[in-house]
């Protein structure tokens, strides 16, 4: 019997100011089998997303934190992605689940909002990213 190759992980763009939410969402989702890459703002993101993007190599989704002070946030980062990629497929994050944005993401070109809690939701987190970034039901 041949040998089967396995697929590479999808990759998954994860921008957030706060080195802790970073490195727990990059754990997390690793551990569910998505390669992860992280960012500190919304210029970082938009580089590495036209990057991978122009390489070939794109990313199958962006988790984007909302606000990023004195830095470009979630919501300028996601205009400029669809702008390089009209099928981006991004999701906003807040600590803030009253964010307006939080609540009509669509509105902002979003495929949906996550609040930071679920990263820390290893169960959790590999639902959200079966039902959205692999798109199963």
């Amino acid at each position: 019997m041949e040998k089967l190759e396995s697929l590479p992980a999808k990759k998954i763009l994860v921008m957030d100011d706060d080195e802790m939410i970073r490195f727990i969402a990059e754990q997390t989702m690793s551990k569910a089998g998505y390669e992860v890459i992280c960012v500190a703002d919304g210029t970082a993101a938009v580089e590495a997303y036209r990057a991978a993007h122009d390489g070939g190599n794109p990313f199958a989704a962006v988790f984007l934190d909302l606000n990023i002070p004195g830095e470009m946030g979630g919501k300028e980062a996601m205009i400029r992605l669809l702008e390089i990629d009209p099928a981006a497929k991004g999701f906003v994050m807040s600590g803030d689940p009253t964010d307006p944005i939080m609540a009509d993401y669509a509105l902002y070109g979003f495929h949906g909002a996550v609040e930071k809690h679920i990263l820390y939701m290893r169960t959790e987190m590999d639902a959200l990213l079966k039902a959205t970034v692999d798109g199963a039901a």
